[in-house]
């Protein structure tokens, strides 16, 4: 199974989020993206950038191992937390890999069946089911609402923002509408984001 064969579908950035009954709104993770690919080859989990990530986290391949399934592929986000707050200092540290979690929040490939035109809430459905017991990856629940609500909600609890997904679309790979973000402002994720653009900018040549 090549690492490159299922592509992550990548939300567009808004400033407000969307409402409508259309629409479910997820909590956005502050950890790394990644692809959990089990087939006959073995285990892998593949980021964005098509790295194999699998060497690293050693709970969420057990938890995927586990599995009782002949294959799968799962979408979402490697985590580490400190109690129950997100910790990505702790994730990027890498001296707590053992302890990092699959927060899993999509479904694409189940026992060779390709589920990616399948809408969205039918993908959730099969992928609860799957992972419920499992120790090592957790279901990403939605909220359904008002989006600008929820997102205040987010941010007053000090989350990176969410993710509102259309409930009727099946799986795009690339930058989408059927996904939108909308970020926190005040989380650290946009410092790092802006920490790193200042970066760049004094880099380039004047």
């Amino acid at each position: 199974m090549s690492p490159r064969a299922f592509l992550p579908c990548l939300p567009t950035r808004v400033k407000t989020p969307p409402s409508g009954e259309l629409w479910i709104h997820e909590i956005k993770y502050d950890g790394f993206r990644l692809m959990a690919q089990r087939s006959v080859d073995g285990i892998r989990l593949v980021t964005k950038q098509g790295s194999d990530f699998s060497d690293r986290y050693s709970q969420v391949v057990a938890a995927i191992e586990k599995l009782k399934v002949k294959s799968i592929v799962i979408d979402g986000e490697v985590m580490c937390f400190t109690g129950a707050a997100q910790d990505f200092d702790k994730l990027w540290a890498r001296k707590h890999d053992h302890e990092a979690r699959l927060c899993a929040f999509d479904l694409l490939e189940l026992d060779g069946m390709d589920l990616r035109s399948l809408p969205l809430l039918e993908r959730k459905k099969r992928l609860f089911k799957v992972i419920r017991r499992s120790v090592g990856i957790e279901f990403v629940e939605h909220l359904t609402g008002e989006g600008p609500r929820i997102f205040e909600h987010a941010c007053g609890l000090g989350y990176e923002g969410i993710v509102s997904k259309r409930i009727d679309m099946g799986y795009r790979a690339g930058e989408t509408k059927i996904w939108l973000k909308t970020k926190n402002p005040d989380h650290p994720a946009m410092q790092r984001v802006r920490e790193a653009f200042e970066r760049e900018r004094r880099r380039r040549p004047r």
